[in-house]
Protein backbone atom coordinates (compact mmCIF):
# COMPACT_ATOMS: atom_id res chain seq x y z
CA UNK A 1 0.00 0.00 0.00
CA UNK A 2 2.57 2.50 -0.75
CA UNK A 3 4.58 3.85 -3.79
CA UNK A 4 8.10 4.47 -4.59
CA UNK A 5 9.99 5.64 -7.53
CA UNK A 6 13.05 4.07 -8.70
CA UNK A 7 16.20 5.20 -7.70
CA UNK A 8 17.08 8.26 -9.35
CA UNK A 9 20.69 8.94 -10.49
CA UNK A 10 22.81 11.98 -10.23
CA UNK A 11 25.92 12.70 -12.02
CA UNK A 12 28.18 16.28 -12.05
CA UNK A 13 30.04 17.49 -14.94
CA UNK A 14 31.71 20.55 -16.31
CA UNK A 15 32.17 22.11 -19.60
CA UNK A 16 34.43 24.34 -20.86
CA UNK A 17 35.99 25.86 -24.04
CA UNK A 18 39.30 26.22 -24.77
CA UNK A 19 39.66 29.41 -26.82
CA UNK A 20 37.85 32.77 -25.73
CA UNK A 21 36.82 35.63 -27.89
CA UNK A 22 35.83 38.84 -27.35
CA UNK A 23 33.01 40.51 -29.55
CA UNK A 24 30.83 43.72 -29.14
CA UNK A 25 27.66 44.45 -31.26
CA UNK A 26 26.33 47.97 -31.87
CA UNK A 27 22.93 48.75 -33.81
CA UNK A 28 23.14 51.33 -36.69
CA UNK A 29 21.16 54.11 -36.31
CA UNK A 30 17.99 54.65 -38.38
CA UNK A 31 17.45 57.86 -40.10
CA UNK A 32 14.09 56.96 -40.12
CA UNK A 33 13.40 56.49 -36.51
CA UNK A 34 15.19 59.86 -35.61
CA UNK A 35 13.07 61.62 -38.05
CA UNK A 36 10.45 59.83 -35.97
CA UNK A 37 11.42 60.65 -32.27
CA UNK A 38 12.10 64.54 -33.42
CA UNK A 39 8.29 64.56 -35.16
CA UNK A 40 6.21 66.58 -33.15
CA UNK A 41 3.65 64.56 -30.68
CA UNK A 42 -0.02 65.48 -31.98
CA UNK A 43 -2.39 66.80 -29.07
CA UNK A 44 -5.90 66.63 -29.18
CA UNK A 45 -6.48 70.16 -27.91
CA UNK A 46 -10.30 69.86 -28.23
CA UNK A 47 -10.86 67.19 -26.17
CA UNK A 48 -8.20 67.74 -23.31
CA UNK A 49 -10.23 70.97 -22.87
CA UNK A 50 -13.59 69.26 -22.67
CA UNK A 51 -12.15 67.15 -20.06
CA UNK A 52 -10.34 69.92 -17.52
CA UNK A 53 -13.86 71.62 -18.03
CA UNK A 54 -15.48 68.23 -16.62
CA UNK A 55 -13.54 67.96 -13.33
CA UNK A 56 -12.58 71.16 -12.81
CA UNK A 57 -15.47 72.04 -9.95
CA UNK A 58 -14.11 68.27 -8.32
CA UNK A 59 -10.84 69.74 -8.27
CA UNK A 60 -11.38 73.12 -7.00
CA UNK A 61 -13.67 71.15 -4.08
CA UNK A 62 -10.49 69.02 -2.68
CA UNK A 63 -8.29 72.10 -3.10
CA UNK A 64 -10.33 73.83 -1.12
CA UNK A 65 -10.68 71.03 1.36
CA UNK A 66 -7.04 70.22 1.66
CA UNK A 67 -6.70 74.29 2.17
CA UNK A 68 -8.82 74.08 5.19
CA UNK A 69 -7.44 70.87 6.88
CA UNK A 70 -5.49 71.41 9.86
CA UNK A 71 -4.42 67.16 9.18
CA UNK A 72 -0.49 68.59 8.66
CA UNK A 73 -0.08 71.71 10.99
CA UNK A 74 3.03 71.42 13.10
CA UNK A 75 4.51 68.74 10.33
CA UNK A 76 7.72 69.37 8.82
CA UNK A 77 9.33 68.07 6.01
CA UNK A 78 12.43 66.82 6.56
CA UNK A 79 14.55 66.09 2.94
CA UNK A 80 18.04 65.54 5.02
CA UNK A 81 19.30 64.05 7.85
CA UNK A 82 19.58 67.09 10.11
CA UNK A 83 21.88 67.11 13.37
CA UNK A 84 23.02 69.76 15.94
CA UNK A 85 26.40 69.39 15.10
CA UNK A 86 28.52 72.81 14.97
CA UNK A 87 32.14 72.46 13.68
CA UNK A 88 34.75 74.88 14.08
CA UNK A 89 35.62 75.94 10.78
CA UNK A 90 38.48 78.27 10.71
CA UNK A 91 40.82 79.79 14.23
CA UNK A 92 41.79 83.28 12.96
CA UNK A 93 44.47 85.44 15.62
CA UNK A 94 47.04 87.82 15.34
CA UNK A 95 50.00 86.89 17.03
CA UNK A 96 51.45 90.40 17.36
CA UNK A 97 47.92 91.73 19.40
CA UNK A 98 48.15 88.58 20.87
CA UNK A 99 52.00 88.95 22.03
CA UNK A 100 50.51 92.48 23.98
CA UNK A 101 47.73 89.78 25.77
CA UNK A 102 44.96 92.44 23.62
CA UNK A 103 41.56 90.30 23.80
CA UNK A 104 39.40 90.32 20.87
CA UNK A 105 36.44 93.31 21.79
CA UNK A 106 34.33 93.41 18.81
CA UNK A 107 33.70 90.86 15.30
CA UNK A 108 31.60 92.27 12.64
CA UNK A 109 30.74 90.81 9.16
CA UNK A 110 30.83 92.45 5.63
CA UNK A 111 27.87 92.99 3.26
CA UNK A 112 28.75 90.15 1.31
CA UNK A 113 29.34 87.73 4.17
CA UNK A 114 32.80 87.04 3.15
CA UNK A 115 35.06 88.97 5.37
CA UNK A 116 35.17 89.12 8.86
CA UNK A 117 36.82 91.57 10.95
CA UNK A 118 37.53 91.55 14.82
CA UNK A 119 38.97 94.50 16.71
CA UNK A 120 41.51 94.29 19.42
CA UNK A 121 41.46 96.16 23.38
CA UNK A 122 41.05 95.45 26.45
CA UNK A 123 37.50 94.66 28.64
CA UNK A 124 38.82 93.62 31.85
CA UNK A 125 39.92 97.26 33.56
CA UNK A 126 42.97 99.01 33.12
CA UNK A 127 44.04 102.31 31.67
CA UNK A 128 44.90 100.83 27.66
CA UNK A 129 43.72 104.32 26.46
CA UNK A 130 47.11 105.02 24.88
CA UNK A 131 48.23 101.35 24.04
CA UNK A 132 48.48 100.53 20.38
CA UNK A 133 45.68 98.36 19.14
CA UNK A 134 44.85 96.34 15.94
CA UNK A 135 41.62 96.36 13.85
CA UNK A 136 41.86 92.95 11.41
CA UNK A 137 40.23 91.19 8.58
CA UNK A 138 40.20 87.84 6.87
CA UNK A 139 38.42 86.78 3.73
CA UNK A 140 37.13 83.64 3.88
CA UNK A 141 37.09 83.00 0.58
CA UNK A 142 40.58 83.18 -0.35
CA UNK A 143 42.01 79.80 -0.86
CA UNK A 144 45.29 81.09 0.43
CA UNK A 145 43.77 82.27 3.91
CA UNK A 146 46.28 82.00 6.39
CA UNK A 147 44.65 81.68 10.17
CA UNK A 148 47.51 83.59 11.25
CA UNK A 149 48.02 86.40 9.00
CA UNK A 150 45.07 88.89 8.55
CA UNK A 151 44.77 90.09 4.87
CA UNK A 152 44.58 93.53 6.34
CA UNK A 153 45.93 95.21 9.80
CA UNK A 154 45.00 98.42 10.51
CA UNK A 155 46.89 100.00 13.21
CA UNK A 156 45.32 102.13 15.95
CA UNK A 157 46.99 104.37 18.37
CA UNK A 158 44.35 103.51 21.20
CA UNK A 159 42.16 100.17 21.96
CA UNK A 160 39.16 99.84 20.09
CA UNK A 161 36.01 98.19 21.58
CA UNK A 162 33.59 97.64 18.27
CA UNK A 163 33.31 97.97 15.28
CA UNK A 164 31.09 97.54 12.44
CA UNK A 165 30.93 97.33 8.88
CA UNK A 166 28.82 99.20 6.94
CA UNK A 167 25.60 97.66 5.99
CA UNK A 168 25.75 97.80 1.94
CA UNK A 169 29.63 99.19 0.68
CA UNK A 170 31.54 95.95 1.92
CA UNK A 171 35.10 98.20 2.03
CA UNK A 172 33.81 100.25 5.08
CA UNK A 173 34.09 99.92 8.67
CA UNK A 174 33.73 102.19 11.59
CA UNK A 175 35.69 101.51 14.34
CA UNK A 176 34.61 102.74 18.66
CA UNK A 177 37.93 103.95 20.36
CA UNK A 178 38.57 103.37 24.07
CA UNK A 179 39.52 107.79 23.88
CA UNK A 180 35.75 108.20 22.67
CA UNK A 181 36.61 108.87 19.36
CA UNK A 182 35.13 107.35 16.07
CA UNK A 183 36.78 106.27 12.99
CA UNK A 184 35.58 105.36 9.49
CA UNK A 185 37.97 102.87 7.48
CA UNK A 186 37.70 102.34 3.81
CA UNK A 187 39.87 98.83 3.61
CA UNK A 188 40.08 99.17 -0.04
CA UNK A 189 42.80 102.04 0.30
CA UNK A 190 46.00 100.88 0.47
CA UNK A 191 47.78 104.07 2.29
CA UNK A 192 45.87 106.33 4.64
CA UNK A 193 42.47 103.72 5.13
CA UNK A 194 41.53 106.48 7.68
CA UNK A 195 38.65 108.65 5.93
CA UNK A 196 36.58 110.01 8.84
CA UNK A 197 37.02 110.35 12.31
CA UNK A 198 35.43 112.59 15.17
CA UNK A 199 38.76 113.69 16.56
CA UNK A 200 38.45 115.16 20.43
CA UNK A 201 36.36 118.08 20.66
CA UNK A 202 33.72 118.84 22.91
CA UNK A 203 31.11 116.85 21.51
CA UNK A 204 33.65 113.85 21.33
CA UNK A 205 32.67 110.92 24.23
CA UNK A 206 34.51 111.25 27.68
CA UNK A 207 34.34 107.75 28.49
CA UNK A 208 35.42 104.30 25.99
CA UNK A 209 32.75 103.54 23.15
CA UNK A 210 30.96 100.45 23.77
CA UNK A 211 28.88 100.52 20.48
CA UNK A 212 29.02 101.82 17.29
CA UNK A 213 25.84 101.67 14.52
CA UNK A 214 25.26 102.43 10.95
CA UNK A 215 22.15 104.43 10.56
CA UNK A 216 20.25 104.76 6.83
CA UNK A 217 20.15 108.47 6.20
CA UNK A 218 17.02 109.76 6.28
CA UNK A 219 16.75 111.89 2.83
CA UNK A 220 19.57 110.13 1.21
CA UNK A 221 20.19 106.53 1.33
CA UNK A 222 23.34 106.10 0.40
CA UNK A 223 24.70 108.79 2.70
CA UNK A 224 24.47 106.57 6.04
CA UNK A 225 25.32 108.28 9.52
CA UNK A 226 27.05 106.44 12.65
CA UNK A 227 25.42 105.89 16.19
CA UNK A 228 27.68 105.51 19.62
CA UNK A 229 27.21 105.21 22.56
CA UNK A 230 29.45 105.06 25.94
CA UNK A 231 29.36 104.93 29.63
CA UNK A 232 29.39 108.39 29.78
CA UNK A 233 25.61 108.26 29.51
CA UNK A 234 25.70 109.69 25.55
CA UNK A 235 24.12 108.13 22.48
CA UNK A 236 25.23 110.40 19.70
CA UNK A 237 24.77 110.33 15.85
CA UNK A 238 27.30 111.34 13.67
CA UNK A 239 27.12 113.07 10.01
CA UNK A 240 29.69 112.60 7.31
CA UNK A 241 31.92 115.98 6.74
CA UNK A 242 33.65 117.00 3.66
CA UNK A 243 36.73 117.48 4.47
CA UNK A 244 37.40 113.68 6.33
CA UNK A 245 35.38 114.71 9.76
CA UNK A 246 32.43 113.25 11.24
CA UNK A 247 30.08 116.28 13.08
CA UNK A 248 27.36 115.97 15.62
CA UNK A 249 24.11 115.69 14.25
CA UNK A 250 22.18 115.36 17.21
CA UNK A 251 22.31 113.37 20.71
CA UNK A 252 20.71 111.86 23.50
CA UNK A 253 21.78 111.61 27.42
CA UNK A 254 20.77 109.30 29.98
CA UNK A 255 20.11 110.74 33.18
CA UNK A 256 18.53 109.72 36.36
CA UNK A 257 16.34 112.27 36.67
CA UNK A 258 14.67 111.01 33.35
CA UNK A 259 14.18 107.38 34.73
CA UNK A 260 11.47 106.40 36.79
CA UNK A 261 11.72 106.88 40.80
CA UNK A 262 10.16 103.91 41.14
CA UNK A 263 12.54 101.85 39.37
CA UNK A 264 15.69 102.64 41.65
CA UNK A 265 18.71 102.50 39.58
CA UNK A 266 21.51 101.26 41.08
CA UNK A 267 24.78 102.81 41.68
CA UNK A 268 23.42 106.76 40.89
CA UNK A 269 22.00 109.47 42.73
CA UNK A 270 19.36 110.89 41.89
CA UNK A 271 19.17 114.21 39.25
CA UNK A 272 21.61 114.88 36.82
CA UNK A 273 24.00 111.70 37.52
CA UNK A 274 25.01 109.74 34.08
CA UNK A 275 23.41 106.59 33.65
CA UNK A 276 26.60 104.49 31.55
CA UNK A 277 25.09 103.19 28.38
CA UNK A 278 26.71 99.62 27.64
CA UNK A 279 24.54 98.22 24.86
CA UNK A 280 21.70 99.13 22.23
CA UNK A 281 19.47 97.25 19.62
CA UNK A 282 16.92 99.16 17.42
CA UNK A 283 13.19 97.54 16.77
CA UNK A 284 12.74 95.96 13.39
CA UNK A 285 9.41 97.12 13.21
CA UNK A 286 9.59 100.99 14.20
CA UNK A 287 12.75 103.12 13.10
CA UNK A 288 12.61 105.21 15.93
CA UNK A 289 12.54 102.74 18.94
CA UNK A 290 15.21 101.36 20.45
CA UNK A 291 16.78 99.24 23.27
CA UNK A 292 19.43 100.10 25.90
CA UNK A 293 20.93 98.49 28.11
CA UNK A 294 22.98 100.64 30.99
CA UNK A 295 25.20 100.18 34.29
CA UNK A 296 22.58 100.23 36.36
CA UNK A 297 21.12 96.54 35.07
CA UNK A 298 18.15 97.93 33.59
CA UNK A 299 16.62 97.92 30.33
CA UNK A 300 15.22 100.76 28.57
CA UNK A 301 12.44 101.77 25.96
CA UNK A 302 13.41 104.72 24.22
CA UNK A 303 12.34 106.74 21.17
CA UNK A 304 14.25 108.89 18.96
CA UNK A 305 11.54 110.80 18.28
CA UNK A 306 11.44 112.07 22.18
CA UNK A 307 11.77 115.78 22.60
CA UNK A 308 12.52 116.58 26.14
CA UNK A 309 15.71 117.91 26.83
CA UNK A 310 18.25 116.32 29.23
CA UNK A 311 18.30 118.30 32.37
CA UNK A 312 22.29 118.55 33.04
CA UNK A 313 24.54 120.59 30.60
CA UNK A 314 26.32 118.97 28.45
CA UNK A 315 28.50 121.72 26.37
CA UNK A 316 27.59 119.71 23.71
CA UNK A 317 27.12 121.86 20.17
CA UNK A 318 23.72 120.60 20.02
CA UNK A 319 20.68 119.96 22.33
CA UNK A 320 20.81 116.46 23.78
CA UNK A 321 16.86 115.21 24.49
CA UNK A 322 16.17 112.28 27.37
CA UNK A 323 14.84 109.30 24.89
CA UNK A 324 14.00 106.94 28.42
CA UNK A 325 10.06 106.15 28.35
CA UNK A 326 9.95 102.55 29.54
CA UNK A 327 12.40 100.85 32.23
CA UNK A 328 11.90 97.21 32.20
CA UNK A 329 12.69 94.67 35.34
CA UNK A 330 16.63 94.52 36.23
CA UNK A 331 19.34 92.14 35.94
CA UNK A 332 21.44 91.43 39.05
CA UNK A 333 24.05 93.24 37.33
CA UNK A 334 24.99 95.78 34.74
CA UNK A 335 23.55 94.76 30.90
CA UNK A 336 25.94 93.67 28.36
CA UNK A 337 23.89 93.72 25.38
CA UNK A 338 20.43 93.69 23.90
CA UNK A 339 19.35 91.87 21.07
CA UNK A 340 15.53 92.94 18.85
CA UNK A 341 13.91 90.14 17.31
CA UNK A 342 13.70 90.81 13.48
CA UNK A 343 11.05 88.06 13.40
CA UNK A 344 8.32 88.90 15.86
CA UNK A 345 5.60 90.58 14.79
CA UNK A 346 4.19 94.10 16.33
CA UNK A 347 1.43 92.53 18.43
CA UNK A 348 4.98 91.96 21.34
CA UNK A 349 8.07 93.35 19.74
CA UNK A 350 10.59 90.96 21.60
CA UNK A 351 14.02 91.31 22.53
CA UNK A 352 16.38 90.16 24.74
CA UNK A 353 19.08 91.38 27.34
CA UNK A 354 21.72 89.63 29.24
CA UNK A 355 24.06 90.44 32.08
CA UNK A 356 26.94 90.17 34.86
CA UNK A 357 24.22 87.39 36.58
CA UNK A 358 24.67 84.90 33.66
CA UNK A 359 20.74 85.32 32.56
CA UNK A 360 18.69 86.04 29.75
CA UNK A 361 15.71 87.74 29.49
CA UNK A 362 13.23 87.52 26.66
CA UNK A 363 11.19 90.57 27.22
CA UNK A 364 8.01 92.20 25.37
CA UNK A 365 8.15 96.00 24.63
CA UNK A 366 4.61 95.94 25.73
CA UNK A 367 5.61 95.17 29.39
CA UNK A 368 8.05 96.16 31.88
CA UNK A 369 8.21 92.18 33.42
CA UNK A 370 10.28 89.58 31.49
CA UNK A 371 8.38 86.81 29.46
CA UNK A 372 11.30 84.23 30.54
CA UNK A 373 14.38 84.09 32.77
CA UNK A 374 16.81 81.93 32.01
CA UNK A 375 20.26 81.87 34.30
CA UNK A 376 22.54 79.95 31.04
CA UNK A 377 25.64 80.83 32.85
CA UNK A 378 27.03 81.43 36.53
CA UNK A 379 30.12 83.98 34.98
CA UNK A 380 29.08 86.61 33.19
CA UNK A 381 27.23 86.41 29.28
CA UNK A 382 28.80 88.87 27.58
CA UNK A 383 26.66 89.19 24.52
CA UNK A 384 23.37 87.86 23.13
CA UNK A 385 22.01 87.67 19.55
CA UNK A 386 19.18 86.69 18.31
CA UNK A 387 19.48 84.34 14.93
CA UNK A 388 19.06 86.11 11.44
CA UNK A 389 17.00 82.91 9.88
CA UNK A 390 15.52 81.29 12.76
CA UNK A 391 13.23 82.84 14.92
CA UNK A 392 12.94 80.32 17.98
CA UNK A 393 17.28 80.55 17.85
CA UNK A 394 19.37 82.72 19.84
CA UNK A 395 22.92 82.51 20.82
CA UNK A 396 25.35 83.90 23.69
CA UNK A 397 28.43 84.17 25.45
CA UNK A 398 30.11 83.56 28.36
CA UNK A 399 32.46 82.93 30.54
CA UNK A 400 32.58 79.59 32.24
CA UNK A 401 34.66 76.96 34.38
CA UNK A 402 36.82 77.77 38.01
CA UNK A 403 40.08 79.53 38.44
CA UNK A 404 43.15 77.38 38.41
CA UNK A 405 47.37 78.35 37.91
CA UNK A 406 46.56 77.68 34.09
CA UNK A 407 43.43 79.59 32.99
CA UNK A 408 40.31 81.73 34.57
CA UNK A 409 37.58 81.12 32.33
CA UNK A 410 36.38 78.68 30.16
CA UNK A 411 34.49 80.63 27.50
CA UNK A 412 31.67 79.18 26.04
CA UNK A 413 29.51 79.40 23.11
CA UNK A 414 25.18 79.12 23.82
CA UNK A 415 22.98 78.48 21.25
CA UNK A 416 19.28 78.43 22.47
CA UNK A 417 16.49 76.62 20.29
CA UNK A 418 12.95 77.20 21.89
CA UNK A 419 11.61 74.42 19.55
CA UNK A 420 13.21 72.13 21.92
CA UNK A 421 13.18 73.59 25.18
CA UNK A 422 12.82 77.12 26.85
CA UNK A 423 14.75 76.15 29.56
CA UNK A 424 18.27 75.01 28.66
CA UNK A 425 20.53 75.60 25.66
CA UNK A 426 20.50 73.23 23.08
CA UNK A 427 24.12 73.04 22.02
CA UNK A 428 26.64 73.94 24.36
CA UNK A 429 30.47 74.85 22.60
CA UNK A 430 33.44 75.14 24.35
CA UNK A 431 35.67 77.97 22.89
CA UNK A 432 38.32 78.02 24.27
CA UNK A 433 40.87 79.32 27.24
CA UNK A 434 39.34 82.66 28.01
CA UNK A 435 35.76 84.16 28.20
CA UNK A 436 33.78 84.76 24.77
CA UNK A 437 33.50 88.52 24.57
CA UNK A 438 31.61 89.19 21.31
CA UNK A 439 29.48 87.69 18.58
CA UNK A 440 27.58 87.65 15.66
CA UNK A 441 25.97 85.83 13.01
CA UNK A 442 26.56 86.03 9.26
CA UNK A 443 23.36 87.43 7.73
CA UNK A 444 24.63 86.28 4.05
CA UNK A 445 26.18 82.99 5.03
CA UNK A 446 23.45 81.96 7.17
CA UNK A 447 25.42 79.34 8.31
CA UNK A 448 28.51 80.68 10.23
CA UNK A 449 28.31 82.40 13.41
CA UNK A 450 31.84 84.06 14.45
CA UNK A 451 32.83 84.34 17.99
CA UNK A 452 35.80 86.66 19.74
CA UNK A 453 37.22 85.79 23.22
CA UNK A 454 39.54 87.22 25.64
CA UNK A 455 42.98 85.18 24.53
CA UNK A 456 42.85 87.24 21.36
CA UNK A 457 41.24 84.30 19.18
CA UNK A 458 38.32 84.59 17.13
CA UNK A 459 36.60 81.20 15.80
CA UNK A 460 34.24 80.49 13.40
CA UNK A 461 31.86 78.15 13.83
CA UNK A 462 29.42 76.36 11.16
CA UNK A 463 26.09 75.76 12.03
CA UNK A 464 24.31 72.58 11.32
CA UNK A 465 20.80 73.10 9.53
CA UNK A 466 18.93 72.48 12.56
CA UNK A 467 19.81 76.25 13.75
CA UNK A 468 19.26 77.79 10.09
CA UNK A 469 16.37 75.70 8.51
CA UNK A 470 13.12 77.70 9.71
CA UNK A 471 10.35 75.56 10.29
CA UNK A 472 6.64 76.49 9.32
CA UNK A 473 4.69 78.37 11.12
CA UNK A 474 7.98 79.50 13.64
CA UNK A 475 6.50 82.93 13.97
CA UNK A 476 3.57 81.93 14.79
CA UNK A 477 5.32 79.32 17.47
CA UNK A 478 7.09 82.49 19.24
CA UNK A 479 4.08 84.32 19.28
CA UNK A 480 2.24 81.78 21.29
CA UNK A 481 5.50 81.15 23.31
CA UNK A 482 4.91 84.78 24.41
CA UNK A 483 1.12 84.51 24.70
CA UNK A 484 1.09 81.62 26.91
CA UNK A 485 4.01 83.29 29.36
CA UNK A 486 2.04 86.19 29.42
CA UNK A 487 -1.27 84.67 29.88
Amino acid sequence: KSCQTGKISTAETAAQSHTSRDASVQTDQSKDAVQDFQQEVQVDYTSLLSFLQSVEDAVIKELNKNWKSRAFDGFEVNWTDQNETVLCLHTLSYPEAQDQNLQVTSVSWNATGSVVACSYGRLDGGDWSTEKSYVCTWNLDRKSLNPQRPDLVLDVPSSVMCLAFHPSQPSLIAGGLFSGELVVWDTSRTEDAVIWRTGMTDDTHTDPVYQVNWLPGAKHRNHSRLLSLSTDGKILVWREERDGWLALAEGFAMVAQQIPRSTQLKKFAWGEAAVGVTSLSFSHFDPHVFVVGVEGGYSLKCSTAAETLALHGTGSSVPLRAPAELTFSPHGGPVYSVSCSPFHRQVLNLFLSCGTDGQVHLHSLLQPQPLVSLQLSKKYLFCVRWSPVRPLVFAAASGEGNCNKHFCFIGDVHLFDFEKSSQKPAVSIKQGEGPVYCLEFNIKQTQLLAAGDATGTVKVWQLSSDFTEQGPREVNRLEQLASQITD
